[in-house]
């Protein structure tokens, strides 16, 4: 089991540092947000679980010659409170470690999800109260505010798109309309799924850098994937040009952070520029090859410590 636990720690430690830091600055990924967005999903799956398999695998070294013996010898051990022969602090700590970085990681995702769903229906109330809705688009609500704001609150039970008073004077119909298909592409693909779990790991370790970096580009793979849906029911310009507007309206409005509390790329100022670029100066879509690849890199990240931890 110390071999496996040593790869398992290699595994863990390229996941969580010079993987992301090199896919974060890859190019690629803008011409293939979807492909892009399950890798990262895949380096964070599998990192967490090589990290966590290691240590049990390395604490579970004195119970048994595998991980389905250690485990039930490593409960019988606990029950009777004694430990086997030649069992160290190290592994013993490894194990506690285990322990509390799963429920830590666990506990993180869970309050995350919470306090989103908390805030998400509170918001909600006001935005009934004091908006009003949309002729002609259901599900769309309109607050009155001079700042060009369009936001989208996703839930289980119900979903709205808002926008306000001050994005219906700037945009023309084409824009608006674009405007629109992008929030409900965010809503019917359940983006904020997404976003909650990578909040979560950033939440559960703040001062882990590639955490921060983790949380960032999967929100502008999101945003990519809202515009690719937006632009079938407009074109690219017109698309470009409305983030482009609502992006510098909203900066120049310091309430606009406040009424976007989801964090939505017309309001980050850091989502905003590389959407507009890749929207006027189009690339073409990421080869089908090339995204069979990735796709098949990204179940092997899966399924590499999964069958090593299987096989103990």
């Amino acid at each position: 089991m110390l071999t496996a636990s040593v790869v398992l720690a290699a595994l863990a430690l390229t996941l969580a540092w010079p993987v992301p830091l090199a896919l974060s600055r890859e190019r690629w990924t803008a011409r293939a947000p979807g492909t892009a967005l399950v890798l990262w999903q895949s380096i964070a799956l599998a990192g967490g679980l090589s990290m966590i398999g290691s240590l049990v695998t390395y604490g579970l070294i004195p119970f048994g010659d595998n991980l389905i013996d250690g485990g039930i010898r490593l409960i019988n051990h606990l029950f009777a409170g004694t430990l086997p022969t030649g069992a160290t602090l190290p592994q013993m700590f490894a194990l506690c470690l285990a322990v509390l970085l799963t429920g830590h990681l666990l506990l993180n995702l869970v309050l995350t999800a919470v306090r989103s769903e908390r805030q998400r229906k509170r918001h909600l109330s006001l935005v009934n109260l004091l908006s009003a809705p949309l002729e002609g688009n259901p599900g769309t609500r309109v607050i009155d505010h001079p700042s060009p704001v369009a936001y989208c609150l996703a839930g289980t039970s119900s979903s709205v798109t808002v926008l306000s008073e001050g994005l219906l004077a700037l945009l023309d119909h084409d824009q608006l309309r674009a405007v629109i298909a992008h929030e409900r592409a965010h809503l019917a693909q359940q983006h904020h799924l997404v976003l909650i779990a990578f909040k979560s790991w950033h939440s559960a370790l703040p001062w882990f850098p590639i955490a921060n970096r983790a949380e960032n580009a999967v929100a502008l793979l999101v945003e990519m994937l809202a515009d690719d849906q937006a632009r079938r029911a407009t074109d690219d310009r017109t698309l470009a040009t409305a983030i482009a507007l609502v992006g510098s309206g909203a900066r120049s409005d310091p309430l606009a952070p406040e009424l976007a509390w989801a964090n939505r790329g017309e309001i980050e100022p850091g989502l905003v520029g590389p959407r507009v670029a890749r929207l006027v100066n189009p690339q073409p879509p990421l080869p089908l090859g090339a995204r069979v690849c990735v796709l098949i890199g990204a179940i092997a990240l899966l399924v590499i410590p999964t069958v090593l931890l299987a096989l103990i």
